[in-house]
């Protein structure tokens, strides 16, 4: 069978998804006057407007007669776990690293697993027409990359491409040709990637990406290891264990071709095809004929580093502005999202209205929080707090992660000075290029919860952060949080500008005239390290004396906007998130006044 799957590999923003806009161009998949959105598989909403990839996805071009499986992957740590799956399915890779930034923290992250699988690398050099490019340097770097993560011979002499995802071009020179276009990619990958290797037996797949239809009902996506499979089939699912989870007929087997799916009489092993009908499979499970006992070795999938608590939203505007608002159906959304999304781990909390949620990083969390509110649910979502673990000598450990930050060498000082305040210890500075200077750090976790928008404001938004689970080390004590109060509602109605007008001095407001708030309601920022309750809804006194300096228009300073992500890194341990399809609102955990003081001084009687 000819043959060949291959998955394209880089950090984010090096531009996977736009090389595969150009390979489905150039193979000649869409028709001369078809209508193509710009990065076609990026399919969600959410990954069209952040410009990301979130999930992994499949689809294949014919070269030559020869049919090319190309698997797109996302560049974001966060999302590693989808990429960790997906080389399960692959023979190959294109590493593609960007001409000016070179290889990145998540780069070097699936290049490792890839290497440790045995997979043969082809390194793509994108963005070639950059004015900062310096693809020889970059070279040298991907180079001693491969050589620090233990790379056999065979895998160093990697075949190097230069080209332009964006131009559509790729050659073995960076000054082209570029007439060609991606034919020398195409070549390359069909001489340098083998043909999947066919194991000897009956059928068996390994579930790599779950999805549901609804005319389908559960998809589960995967490589053929062994055997055939047709429509009508009967079928097993095997979990990791070789446990028997169901058993059931395959009513269709899909596969891809160009962004369509087609269904087909029959698929055959080494093929990477969608079956339906099976609906407790799940992925890393086995779907195999009904004698196989065997299952397939899935790839194990690094553990999660932070938690949030998801809990019903019980505050006095709830349910409100959303219709799916009972603890009931947020568990069961979470416990569907948790069956796809393997890098998820979903328990259930000691409190019975809520549910602990573990996964990579705050953009993994962040994200599933924005697709919930989408779907119309309403809750309430606690601070992320790192997972610390003991290890056998009974020493308390948390994870640390590898942080890259490229930025302009005159704002490296309060870099370093912000990242050794959180625990940071810095172990490279060199310069990147163009007046810039690359900083790498070990750093706990917990110090980087909300890192990101302060780092912008010091060094005016030119500062690129990139980071990466490194390890588990021991716990490196306390770290200073948020060092201002907030400003609290007292009661509950509609803002007013003029009582918002006489409150400014007290610090910044969150919320604007005619917001509905209520008692407990996180409205401002304190200038000072206390919590103050303040009346936002008092009007003004309206009298018959009348002078023009009195009666002035009130005009309001521009509140501080909160979005999702900076919203969860800004609260405390004794605040919550309350997001709704239509808002996000802060709020003190204990609405009550009396109550917070009450917990404030059980606190204190407990530290000392």
């Amino acid at each position: 069978m000819n043959l060949r799957n291959v998955a394209i590999i880089a950090h984010v923003d090096h531009g996977k998804t736009t090389l595969v806009d150009r390979l489905l161009q150039q193979s000649g998949t869409f028709r001369e006057n078809q209508r193509v959105t710009e990065r076609a598989m990026d399919s969600n909403d959410l990954e069209r407007e952040r410009g990301i990839t979130i999930l992994a996805k499949a689809t294949s071009v014919v070269w030559n007669d020869i049919r090319i499986n190309i698997v797109d992957t996302p560049g974001h740590a966060d999302f590693g776990g989808e990429v960790e799956r997906i080389l399960n399915m692959v023979d190959g890779a294109i590493v593609l690293v960007d001409a000016a930034e070179g290889p990145l923290p998540q780069t070097k992250f699936v290049v490792g697993k890839a290497l440790k699988m045995g997979l043969k690398p082809i390194v793509a050099i994108n963005k070639v027409d950059r004015p900062d490019a310096r693809a020889n340097e970059v070279v040298n770097e991907v180079f001693d990359l491969f050589a620090a993560l233990d790379a056999t011979d065979e895998q160093l002499d990697f075949p190097i491409l230069y080209g332009s995802a964006k131009e559509g071009w790729m050659n073995f020179s960076e000054d082209g040709p570029k007439d060609e276009g991606m034919k020398p990619l195409f070549d390359l990958v069909v001489r340098h990637v083998p043909a999947p290797k066919i194991e000897e037996g009956p059928f068996r797949l390994l579930g790599t990406i779950m999805e549901s239809n609804p005319y389908l009902g559960r998809i589960i996506t995967g490589r053929i290891f062994s055997g055939t499979v047709k429509p009508n089939q009967m079928a097993k699912v095997l979990d990791r264990d070789g446990k028997v989870i169901e058993e059931g007929r395959i009513s269709k087997v899909l596969a891809f071709r160009g962004l369509e799916r087609t269904p087909l009489d029959e698929a055959e092993a080494g093929d990477i095809v969608s079956i339906a009908g099976l609906p407790e499979a799940t992925v890393a499970n086995t779907i195999c004929a009904p004698d196989v006992t065997e299952p397939l070795a899935a790839q194990p999938i690094d553990p999660p580093t932070l938690a949030m608590t998801f809990r019903v939203n019980d505050s006095p505007l709830a349910g409100t502005e959303g219709s799916k608002v009972t603890s009931r159906m947020i568990r069961d959304r979470l416990l569907r999202e948790a069956e796809g999304n393997v890098a998820l781990r979903v328990f259930e909390s000691d409190d019975k209205d809520a549910m602990e949620v573990a996964g990579r990083g705050e953009l993994q969390l962040g994200i599933l929080i924005e697709t919930m509110r989408r779907e119309g649910f309403e809750l309430s979502v606690s601070r992320p707090k790192v997972l610390l673990r003991r290890n056998d000598a009974g020493q308390l450990e948390e994870p640390i992660e590898e942080v890259v930050i490229d930025v302009d060498e005159e704002h490296s000082g309060v870099v370093v000075q912000k990242m050794s305040e959180r625990k940071a210890d810095m172990i490279e500075m060199k310069p990147s290029g163009g007046g810039r200077t690359r900083l790498v750090f070990y750093a706990p976790t917990r110090g980087l919860i909300g890192y990101q928008g302060e780092l912008l404001t010091d060094t005016r938004g030119t500062a690129i952060m990139n980071r990466l689970f490194h390890d588990y080390a021991p716990f490196k004590g306390e770290i200073a949080g948020r060092r201002n109060g907030v400003l609290i509602s007292n009661d509950q109605g509609d803002a007013v500008a003029y009582a918002m007008w006489k409150l400014e001095d007290r610090g910044p407001m969150m919320i604007e005239p005619g917001w509905k708030v209520y008692r407990g309601m996180i409205v401002g920022e304190h200038t000072r390290d206390n919590d103050l309750e303040i009346n936002v809804l008092k009007g003004k006194q309206l009298t018959n004396i009348r002078t023009t300096s009195k009666d002035e228009a009130v005009r309001l300073t521009p509140p501080i906007r909160m979005t999702l992500e900076k919203a969860l890194s800004y609260i405390q341990d004794d605040e919550l998130v309350e997001v709704t399809p239509k808002s996000i609102r802060l709020r003190k955990k204990l609405l009550d006044p009396n109550d917070r003081k009450r917990e404030e001084r059980r606190k204190e009687a407990e530290t000392v």
